[in-house]
């Protein structure tokens, strides 16, 4: 079963933008996650992009016949060999003259100069910087499972471009970190909504709906918790007051006092012995007395037996004192 980063990366290789501008922008960030270029005979370049994602594949060289300008592409599939042994796929462009006019369209090479991390000159339009951050997540971005800890991110090898990516996403407010990791520099996020919005932006619809309703089951689950908690508690509770109740009754009867209580103490007494785990409510409707009468009543037990215990405690002392 596939990962929930990979069914949003499928999902969101299937979109496509109407307008050139944007389409070129979200074909240079895929690459630039995740391509390298390749010196062939007579100062010429090619492209070789590498992916474990099939739909990446395949988006990367849709992207690359629509925007390439005619240039040849091939792609081979390798088998992995570490960890899952996952397909590997490899869209290339063999070095050529004509790849030289893609590269400068994508910005990769300005005034016959490379250029590894800077693509201001396609940032200029808000849906340029969209499609720009999708091509990135499509070319080195995962996110958790909607219900795991929110966390999504952008891995790059290159400083330069995780500085870019993490000022693009600053402008735009969303509330990211920076840092590295082994030999790769990491863009994230890890508020939930700024996730979704992330998502939203990207076009991944599915993905969002997942999201939703992931937190939405969340929720009522805490609650849930957060009412069973407090209902537990409350019955701890209950229980403790009634287990304090009982000792008090038992302590007034072994000292002989309790034939000699009021006849309204005599039955909450009575009743409290039968049903010793009742509740005051219980109690209350068992002897037709309001809950509020009967805490009263049972206050008063409660405070005889207390002042039993301290009078019995002084003889004691006194006895001590006395010997």
């Amino acid at each position: 079963m596939p990962s929930f980063a990979t069914e949003v990366k499928n999902e969101a290789a299937r979109l496509s933008y109407e307008s050139p501008c944007c389409r070129t922008a979200e074909l240079a960030a895929l690459l630039r996650m995740g391509a390298t270029i390749a010196l062939g005979a007579r100062h010429t370049f090619g492209l070789n992009f590498k992916t474990e994602n099939a739909a990446v594949a395949r988006k990367a060289l849709q992207l690359l016949k629509s925007e390439g300008g005619g240039v040849k592409t091939e792609v081979t599939v390798s088998r992995n060999r570490r960890l899952k042994k996952n397909n590997r796929y490899t869209v290339s462009v063999p070095p050529a003259p004509n790849v030289s006019a893609l590269l400068e369209t994508l910005g990769f090479l300005q005034e016959e100069r490379l250029n590894m991390d800077s693509d201001a000159r396609l940032l200029r339009k808000s849906c340029c910087r969209a499609a720009y951050l999708r091509g990135a997540f499509l070319g080195g971005g995962s996110v958790s499972r909607p219900d795991a800890q929110s966390h999504l991110e952008l891995v790059t090898g290159s400083y330069g471009l995780g500085k870019l990516l993490h000022n693009l996403l600053r402008r735009m407010e969303f509330p990211v970190g920076f840092t590295d990791r082994k030999e790769s520099y990491v863009v994230y996020l890890k508020e939930g909504d700024a996730i979704l919005d992330f998502l939203a932006m990207m076009g991944a619809e599915k993905a969002v709906s997942a999201m939703e309703v992931a937190r939405n089951i969340k929720e009522v689950r805490e609650q849930v918790n957060r009412l069973v908690n407090c209902e537990t508690a409350n019955l701890q509770k209950a229980v403790d007051a009634a287990g304090r109740q009982l000792a008090d009754i038992q302590h007034l009867a072994a000292a002989g006092v309790f034939d000699g209580l009021p006849e309204a103490l005599r039955e909450v007494a009575d009743a409290r012995l039968a049903q010793p785990a009742a509740s005051l409510a219980e109690l209350a409707d068992a002897i037709h007395l309001t809950k509020s009468g009967l805490s009263h009543r049972m206050r008063k037990l409660c405070a005889m037996a207390a002042k039993l215990r301290g009078k019995q405690m002084g003889k004691s002392f006194a006895r001590k004192e006395y010997r």
